[in-house]
C-alpha cells in the first residue's frame, strides 16, 4: 500500500488515510444495499467502517489497481470454465450464465459514481 498519508473517500463523507487501511471485505447478500458496499478495517479503529464504495474503487484510490482487477479476472475465468464444462456435458444453463455474464460486464464497463 502507498506510504503516503493521502485521504481516500469511503463514501457518505467518510475518509481514511490510505496507509492506514489494512483490510477490505465486500458485503454480500442482505448485508449489502442502501449505501452499504464494503467493510473497511482501519488501523487504530477497533470496528470496521461500512463504506458506500466498492472494494475495487477503494483499492484503485489507494493505488492498488492490480489488486482491484484481480477479482474481476477470477470471475471471468470461472465463468469461462463453467461455460466450457456445461457445453461439454451438453447442459448449458443460459439463465445462470447470462446473469453472471451481465454482472461481470457491469463490473468492468460501467464507471462507478460515488
Amino acid at each position: 500500500m502507498p506510504s503516503d498519508s493521502r485521504m481516500i473517500s469511503l463514501g457518505f463523507g467518510k475518509f481514511a488515510r490510505a496507509d492506514r487501511v489494512f483490510a477490505l471485505e465486500p458485503l454480500l447478500g442482505e448485508e449489502r444495499g442502501d449505501g452499504r458496499r464494503t467493510r473497511v478495517w482501519v488501523e487504530g479503529i477497533p470496528e470496521p467502517i461500512i463504506a458506500s464504495r466498492t472494494e475495487a474503487t477503494i483499492l484503485r484510490d489507494m493505488g492498488q489497481d492490480a489488486a482491484a482487477d484481480a477479482p474481476v479476472l477470477d470471475e471471468a475465468l470461472d465463468l469461462a470454465s463453467r461455460l466450457a464444462s456445461a457445453a461439454d456435458a451438453g447442459r448449458v444453463d443460459l439463465s445462470d450464465l447470462g446473469r453472471r455474464a451481465r454482472r461481470l460486464l457491469a463490473a468492468t464497463t460501467a464507471p462507478e459514481r460515488d
